[in-house]
């Protein structure tokens, strides 16, 4: 369901993950971070190693959270459930059967116990992302929500990497550990780790790592800390390289480089070709 995996306003810190707006992590993923978010939503089968805190929580079933659960307005708690530190909901709790809560729980408004139906918020919220990539109509519910961190399903994020079969979009955020997706997009961000993938497009950013992808795109003044390899990289003057250049094709240096499809915050990855000229690739 969950398409891409996106970050925007999102920090990496030793041991948590900060995302200015909401966050949505798609089922049988693995988190060795905690969050720290507006609304948090996970899918069933999620473990996440650390401490959720935000505004309204909901955890589906079968999901396991190591850390402590704050939320500071209701929460969501699905069937199986474990929680090895503590839950304390400051609004009303909705809580499934067999839910395991090592360190007891808290919640200062109304208890439920039943298996909430946590599908229907992620369907919303899924379509409120579509609504900000302009896919469809714009409700009037759409300012009430902020998509900024969406993990796909089987999404893998430790401390050295990140990982996804899904495409990555990245926008102004700080991110630790190497991200290996199908394609990259990352704008006015710094990486601290290497990436991987099939098309890749580095914006006003920074690399403290390899780049690897069959073409590579890297423009606006960005820089790469290590090597940069691949079948074709087209690179614009002014940025930076640290270590070698390595092209099967080529490799194109211009002083700018015009992508067929815009490539923008609200539009995601482009198609990944330049626009056609006479000058030579060096080789």
């Amino acid at each position: 369901m969950l398409e891409k995996m996106i970050m925007k306003n999102v920090r990496f810190e030793e041991r948590s993950i900060l995302v200015n707006g909401d966050a949505i992590i798609g089922q049988n993923s693995s988190i060795d971070y905690g969050i720290i978010a507006r609304n948090i939503l996970t899918g069933e089968r999620v473990e996440i190693r650390g401490d959720l805190i935000g505004d309204e929580i909901r955890i589906d079933s079968f999901s396991t959270i190591s850390g402590d659960v704050v939320s500071k307005s209701d929460a969501y708690i699905g069937e199986f459930v474990g929680i090895n530190g503590k839950l304390t909901v400051y609004g009303d709790l909705e809580i499934g059967r067999n839910v395991r809560i090592k360190n007891g729980f808290e919640a200062r408004g109304l208890i439920t116990i039943q298996n909430p139906a946590s599908i229907v918020l992620i369907l919303l919220l899924y379509i409120m992302l579509l609504l900000r990539l302009g896919k469809a109509e714009m409700p009037e519910i759409e300012e009430d929500l902020n998509p900024a961190l969406v993990l796909p399903e089987r999404c893998l994020i430790d401390a050295n990497r990140i990982s996804t079969t899904k495409d990555a979009d990245i926008y102004d955020s700080r991110i630790l550990g190497s991200i290996r997706a199908r394609d990259i997009y990352i704008s006015r961000s710094e990486v601290f780790g290497s990436l991987k993938g099939r098309e890749i497009i580095l914006d006003s950013s920074t690399v403290h790592g390899n780049v690897t992808g069959k073409v590579v795109y890297i423009i606006n003044s960005s820089v790469v800390g290590a090597n940069v390899r691949g079948r074709r990289i087209y690179m614009e003057r002014g940025c930076i390289v640290g270590g070698s250049i390595v092209a099967e094709e080529g490799v194109w240096i211009k002083d700018s480089i015009v992508l067929k499809t815009d490539i923008g915050e609200e539009g995601g990855m482009g198609e990944g070709e330049v626009q056609e000229d006479v000058s030579s690739p060096l080789r």
